[in-house]
């Protein structure tokens, strides 16, 4: 377990200060997770390296999530901060937290897709992809909608 405090915020690793109803209610309205049931968002936090981003003691305001086998490769996905907490440097304090974490550190690939954070990420080292030419996909991004 990890935990980085600020004076009126701070990260931390353990599941048991996540407010799962509150992180599952943004995830699920997002645009890239519309509609993923609860049950499959659980057993995604419980098989990822997650990380909660609190206002005091217990006010979920953010969190991110790893794909990771903390050794070679890392995949940084549903990460958030809720808008009131937006534009206070919350982004960059998590983003320190995830960077800094020791199961991943000496990591030969991380991965992350975003729409709209380019600035962000790019603070932390991340790029466009090098050689776009060798990864691939298997897209289905509507797979939680009902039809």
């Amino acid at each position: 377990m990890v935990e980085i405090n600020e004076p009126d915020y701070r990260v931390s690793t353990d599941l048991n200060d996540f407010d799962l109803e509150t992180i599952h209610q943004f995830i699920s309205n997002s645009y890239w997770a519309k509609g993923i049931p609860l049950s499959t968002f659980k057993k995604a936090v419980d098989n990822s390296l997650c990380f909660s981003i609190l206002e005091g003691e217990s006010t979920q305001v953010g969190f991110a999530r790893m794909v990771t086998d903390k050794a070679t490769f890392a995949y940084l996905a549903d990460v958030f901060i809720l808008p009131e907490h937006r534009r206070r440097g919350v982004s960059q304090l998590l983003m320190e937290s995830i960077m800094a974490h020791p199961d991943l550190q000496g990591l030969r690939r991380m991965l992350l897709a975003t729409k709209d954070a380019h600035g962000l990420y790019q603070k932390f080292g991340f790029t466009q992809l090098a050689s776009p030419e060798i990864l691939m996909e298997l897209w289905k991004p509507n797979i939680y909608q009902k039809n």
